[in-house]
């Protein structure tokens, strides 16, 4: 699960403009790096993330996305 866990920290890092992203485009980006990663196990290393305080999750009411923690305006700023 850790190399699952560094390609979505990757991911989130990389993004120039964005700062939050919805959990179909972090999919696609670790299935890129770890291509026999499933779908759940994506979303165990997310929550396992947010559980350590590495990212957050940002919703609008009708969408969820995430973020990395401390990176661009969230509900805690």
């Amino acid at each position: 699960m850790e190399d699952i866990k560094k390609a979505i920290v990757e991911f989130l890092e990389s993004g120039k403009t964005k700062t939050k992203f919805y959990f179909k485009d972090i999919e696609k980006a670790v299935k890129d790096k770890v291509p026999n990663a499933r779908t759940l196990q994506i979303k165990k290393a997310c929550s396992a993330l947010i559980n350590e305080g590495v990212l957050i999750y940002y919703s609008t009411g009708s969408t969820t996305m995430y973020g990395l923690k401390g990176k661009g305006i969230t509900e805690d700023h």
